[in-house]
């Protein structure tokens, strides 16, 4: 108590004016992400249902099995506690990278040790990983969320090995909002990820119906609409120096 007394007596008024706004947002947004998951594990009868990753994964990275992933150190930005990369077990080292992932270990104990992943807990800044550290990384649906997504961009860039590769889906032109702060499309993806790598898989669709987001790209039948909201698959690799 006398710390935080002393801090607030240390700290100028205009600047606390300035970061209560971002700290409000910053609460706001991580309680939105808890009661999601909350939700998530009442519906799942206590235990998070994981096993739709391996599909939609290996369709995203267009890969038939998980065998591409033997040997490597793989992680996944954004990972939530389901247990993302549980299918990927013929990997070296499994990573999921979360802001919120000190809070999924203590309010998920029994999900998360049960993975076989590493919860590595990010900050809105800094992926806390040494620089070209990660052979393959995912993303899915989960870089919208970040406040500076090219800050984040530049962290993903950072810790992916040269030659190394990025799998990601994106949502597009989804409004922003207090949770997914970001409206992407393809212009600001380009511009602040894949304009560094090397493009190896680029499929856009429009979105599927609710409750089967994805059948476009399991269906084959991708039609897009520019300034539409529309879901992003790309694999891309980082350019080697």
């Amino acid at each position: 108590m006398f710390l935080k007394s002393n801090l607030k007596a240390v700290i100028p008024k205009p600047l606390k004016q300035i970061l209560r706004p971002l700290r409000n947002h910053l609460i706001k947004k991580n309680v939105a992400a808890l009661s999601f998951w909350r939700s998530r594990i009442k519906i799942d009868k206590g235990k998070f249902s994981n096993t739709h990753y391996e599909r939609l994964m290996l369709a995203m990275a267009e890969e038939p099995n998980n065998n591409f992933l033997h040997g490597k150190i793989v992680a996944d930005f954004g990972c939530g506690p389901q247990g993302i990369l549980v299918w990927a077990s013929s990997a070296l080292l499994r990573i999921g990278i979360d802001v919120l992932a000190d809070r999924y270990a203590e309010e998920f104990t029994d999900n998360i040790t049960s993975h076989g992943m590493i919860y590595l807990k990010s900050t809105e800044k800094v992926i806390p990983l040494p620089t070209d550290f990660v052979d393959i990384i995912f993303t899915l649906n989960a870089i919208d969320h970040v406040d500076n997504f090219s800050v984040m961009c530049n962290e993903i860039m950072r810790v992916l090995k040269p030659g190394g590769q990025f799998i990601g889906s994106f949502n597009l032109e989804e409004p922003a909002s207090s949770s997914e702060p970001q409206q992407l499309n393809e212009e600001i993806i380009k511009e602040n990820l894949l304009n560094n790598m090397e493009i190896q898989s680029y499929r856009i669709t429009d979105q599927g119906p609710i409750g089967n987001f994805y059948a476009p790209f399991f269906d084959g039948n991708l039609s897009y609409k520019q300034v539409q909201k529309g879901i992003l698959w790309v694999r891309a690799k980082k350019k080697t120096i």
